[in-house]
């Protein structure tokens, strides 16, 4: 995951660049990734500051437009990857059951 500062300094580049004050100065940017990983890393700070540090805690935020994924595609041919995959979905949505607060990974088929 990356440090919101760098989302905001790409915004205030591109509006210096194209002279233009929309959001990203006028350019469609593209963000991928998976807010289920890892928060940005912050050294020698606690947990709240990563989490401060977040794209998701940036002021530009509410400006964006989120598309989702809706089907999982695994790699083709390989059973147990797209098992593995949906696991993963159903605990990154949370509705992958929880037993005195930890998962387990049932083995692959």
């Amino acid at each position: 995951m990356a440090h919101k500062g760098g989302f905001e300094t790409l915004n205030r580049t591109l509006k210096d660049i194209r002279g233009n004050d929309d959001m990203m100065g006028g350019v469609t940017v593209l963000l991928a990734g998976d807010f289920r990983q890892t928060l940005p890393i912050v050294p020698r700070e606690i947990r709240a500051d990563e989490i401060k540090a977040c794209i998701k805690a940036s002021n530009l935020w509410p400006l964006v437009k989120k598309l989702y994924l809706k089907k999982n595609m695994p790699f083709k041919g390989d059973v147990c990857a797209g098992q593995f995959s949906d696991v993963l979905l159903k605990i990154g949505n949370g509705e992958y059951p929880v037993t005195e607060g930890k998962i387990t990974i049932p083995p692959a088929e």
